[in-house]
């Protein structure tokens, strides 16, 4: 319904050390050779916003951002700041690597005004920490947290659980050992096996094994229960924060709200068109060095299509979202666009109404990957 200039912005940083087994994302392992000629790009594709665009909140993930040199982020953040001014209120994330960061980084960080660091920890466990390919151990994860908290950035922590072999008592180690470190925020992620990684092909073979379905939820359910006994709020399916802390950034995201991207991969939704950059770094530099559009999807969502994406979006949340507050956004209503399906979920205690609010109840949680196609 409201189309108006997007108030936030992402920028995909493609590089890492190396690729762990079980990542999917855009990124080139080991390609220095290439930050020079993707800083170039970077600067031509914003140049096509013709003029600076002003942005709430600002998002650099990755990949492994912080694996440029300081040299290199300082070229990267007056860049992005040229085109992405940020607002008076505005919140700054950059994700990194425990491995990899210094103390010259982040104060190259904190110069250009970055309050929010999103960690890769994933682990506490040296093992797990080993078996997920990760090249940082527990007390690298310590230290980046000290150094952050010391140039006054928020911290969030992402952990991953689900691992092969992982026992619920190690699971909640790696909570308590999170909790420990008193973090401003958590996200909590059960392992996929993607198509196309090393570790798909792994399973494939039988070298190794999901953890029973069972023991993932368990293990879901002691994260929302550890982290709600430490005062976190469960404020997404995935996502924890201490109070005031919630990521306004993903919180765009889920709120249906459009935002400017850049860099290979990257997907951005501007008045209601949905494109994404072209995934292979290597081809999004020809292009954009060449002069031609990294564009490689590019969809128009109808407004139906719009109202279920928001609808699915909002159901992610865990306060779930009124009828009220989706008509004035979508020009919907709940009813007459998914109806029978919430009213199947509620008999089947998925979803439940609360006053004039849906939401995902404990169960829903747990399943609630299986819900969202049957809403599209």
């Amino acid at each position: 319904m409201h189309s108006c200039q997007p108030r936030s912005a992402y920028i995909h940083v493609p590089f890492c050390v190396h690729r762990c087994g079980y990542c999917n994302f855009t990124l080139v392992a080991d390609r220095e050779d290439l930050v020079d000629s993707f800083l170039e790009a970077i600067a031509l594709e914003l140049a096509t916003l013709t003029q600076p665009r002003e942005v709430e909140t600002l998002y650099f993930g990755g990949g492994t951002p912080t694996y440029l040199t300081p040299q290199q982020l300082t070229r990267l953040c007056e860049t992005v700041l040229r085109w992405h001014p940020l607002g008076p209120d505005y919140e700054w994330t950059v994700e990194a690597n425990p491995a990899d960061l210094d103390l010259q980084r982040l104060e190259v960080l904190a110069h250009y005004g970055v309050n929010r660091l999103s960690l890769g920890a994933q682990s506490f466990q040296e093992t797990k920490l080993r078996l997920l390919e990760r090249d940082h151990h527990r007390s690298d994860i310590v230290r980046a947290v000290e150094m952050a908290v010391d140039v006054g950035m928020q911290v969030s922590l992402d952990l991953i659980f689900g691992a092969p072999g992982e026992s619920l008592s190690a699971w909640r180690a790696d909570l308590r050992e999170a909790i420990s470190l008193a973090p401003d925020h958590i996200s909590t992620y059960g392992l996929t096996f993607e198509q196309g990684t090393t570790f798909w092909n792994r399973l494939e073979k039988g070298e190794l094994a999901r953890v029973p379905e069972e023991l993932e939820r368990e293990m879901y359910l002691a994260a929302i229960d550890g982290f709600a006994a430490a005062g976190f709020q469960h404020y997404e399916i995935s996502n924890f924060a201490s109070p005031g802390k919630l990521s306004r950034h993903n919180q765009v995201y889920w709120s249906g709200d459009g935002y400017y991207s850049a860099g290979p991969g990257a997907a951005r939704y501007v008045d209601g068109v949905r494109e994404t950059n072209h995934r292979s770094t290597t081809t999004y530099l020809k292009r954009v060095l060449a002069g031609e559009s990294p564009v490689a999807e590019r969809e128009q969502l109808d407004a139906e299509q719009r109202a279920r994406e928001q609808l699915i979006f909002a159901l992610r949340r865990i306060d779930g979202i009124s009828r009220k507050v989706f008509f004035e956004r979508t020009g919907f209503l709940i009813n007459e666009l998914a109806g029978t399906q919430i009213d199947r979920f509620v008999s089947m205690r998925l979803l439940e109404w609360a006053e004039s609010t849906v939401r995902l109840t404990r169960d829903g949680l747990l399943v609630s990957d299986s819900l969202w196609p049957e809403l599209l």
